[in-house]
């Protein structure tokens, strides 16, 4: 193995790892409002009664659970990359709709700002990490042939 293709495999697992770290936070926020979704009154500042908290528990959650679950599958399993824009285009689509909702007059504070900021850092984070892991000759050759350096493309 040549050092490049060493640094090249280093890198993707720095890329992996922050995806799992960002996945494991984001499936314990949506676990924890499917079993609590006062958790999310807490969590995001707002509050919600009657009927509605069991839309607030299925669809928060789904939004959350499916983000990480594909950030997962993209992060581990080889061919599947393609998973890490799941979450890239739902929190995307999450920061769009908070972006019209300010040019339009809605309420803002530190919370809504807050959410922007995490929902970009996440686009920037899934679609990097996309982009990194899926180059061609670098990811193949470490899941496929993690002990034959002879298999590994150049």
């Amino acid at each position: 193995m040549d050092d490049n293709n060493g640094e090249a495999m280093m890198t993707n697992w720095i890329w992996r790892g922050a995806v799992l770290l960002w996945a494991a936070f984001f499936a314990i926020v949506g676990l924890r409002g499917v079993i609590d979704p006062a958790s999310y009154s807490e969590t995001f500042n707002f509050s919600i009664t009657g009927v509605a908290i069991n839309t607030l528990r299925a669809d928060l959650s789904a939004f959350f659970i499916v983000a990480s679950g594909a950030a997962v599958l993209g992060a581990l399993v080889p061919g599947w990359v393609r998973a890490l824009l799941v979450p890239a285009a739902l929190f995307g689509t999450a920061l769009v709709g908070r972006l019209i909702g300010a040019a339009m007059g809605d309420p803002t504070n530190w919370g809504i700002i807050q959410g922007m900021i995490v929902e970009a850092l996440t686009v920037v984070l899934m679609l990097a990490s996309w982009w990194a892991l899926s180059r061609p000759g670098e990811t193949v050759s470490a899941a496929n042939n993690p002990g034959n350096p002879d298999d590994i493309p150049s």
